[in-house]
Parts: structure tokens; sequence; C-alpha cells
């Protein structure tokens, strides 16, 4: 599997582009992921994953070994970081949809799950809005390690790559936003399920 991908992107390095498009069929699900919940917008986090995917073209050269998939993972999350400062050069677009007269639409079509029933459908899209809410109450930094670490699963050496700092760091910042994340959602009870739900008696004493 490395010798493939090393291959691979040493035929990338040359111009091959069928090489190229392997390594981007490769990590580009998980590269979206990561941008989607770093921007909260789908059409952000694909400008971004698809400014990721250009600059990583550009940058092949550069690319010195080591792990492919943190490196590019560095890309996107550096992409991330432009489309973020821009945005608050910009007016910004409220997430939710609304109505002709200016109301936010609770949940939207767009939002639900059309499988469960619509009050399962309602609390999982208030939950995921909960949740998505609170990691983006977390400063950039915290945000990225903990959607690495927390939403895709990245081991903690990966993520010292990615961010360029050391192990240490990532479980400083991981430990941080976690404390955050959990205060922010428990704010919320009412929208977690019951087993992670502080007990009402237990914060009255």
């Amino acid at each position: 599997m490395l010798m493939e991908e090393s291959l691979l992107i040493e035929k990338a390095v040359e111009g091959d582009l069928d090489a190229f498009n392997q390594l981007i069929l490769t990590y580009q699900d998980l590269a979206f992921n990561v941008a989607y919940r770093i921007m909260a917008d789908e059409a952000a986090a694909a400008d971004a994953t698809q400014d990721a995917v250009i600059s990583m073209y550009r940058k092949l050269d550069s690319y010195r070994g080591g792990s492919f998939k943190a490196w590019f993972l560095r890309i996107v999350t550096n992409a991330c970081y432009d489309e973020l400062r821009r945005q608050k050069r910009r007016p910004s677009i409220p997430l939710e949809p609304e109505t002709d007269e200016g109301d936010p639409i609770e949940s939207p079509e767009w939002v639900a799950d059309k499988s469960p029933g619509l009050e399962e459908t309602m609390m999982n899209a208030q939950l995921e809005k909960a949740i998505q809410d609170c990691l983006n109450k977390l400063n950039d930094k915290h945000r990225v390690v903990m959607i690495m670490v927390d939403v895709s699963g990245e081991d903690y050496e990966t993520v010292a790559e990615v961010i360029q700092s050391p192990v240490g760091t990532v479980k400083s910042r991981l430990s941080r936003a976690r404390l955050k994340m959990q205060e922010c959602l428990q704010s919320r009870g009412e929208l977690l399920p019951h087993q992670f739900r502080l007990n009402n008696e237990e914060k009255d004493d």
C-alpha cells in the first residue's frame, strides 16, 4: 500500500495526471469532511477542497516524504483558514435558509433525513446543529485538532504533522477543545441523549 502510494506520488510529480487523479480519489472524501466541519458550510467546504487540490498539484514537487495524507490535510486546513479570513472581510451569509419575510426556517428540508420519523428527524437535525454551533465557537486551532482526532479519527502523530506542532500541543489543544465542547453542549442538555445529560439533582447539590 505504501509502495503503491509512493509510486503514485512519484508519477504525479512527473506530470502523470492519472496518478494524480488516483491520489485525489483516495483522499477527497476525507479532505471534504474535514473542510466541511471547519467551514460549517457545504459550498465553502467544496471551494476550500478544490483550492487545496489545485494547491497540492502545484506543490507536488515540494513534497519531501513522510505521511502524504498529513501533508495534504495541512494544505486543506490552510485553504480553510484562507477562506475563513475571506469570510471575515465580507458580509456574512446566514447558514439557515429564510422565508420570504426573512424569518429562519426551522428544521429545513435540506437538513432532514427522510428515513426516521418526523420527531426523530427534527431532534437529530437540532443535535447536529448544536454540535456544529459548539464546534464553531472553538477557535480555529482547537477546532481543527478536535475535528481531525474526534471526528475524522486521525492519530496524534498525523495531526501533529498537519499542524506542524509537537504531539503534546495536539493533546493540549484537544483537551481544551473537549472541555469547551462539553460545557457548550451541556448548556443545551435537552438535545442530548439521556446518557450524556448531567443529572439535574447532581447539578443542584
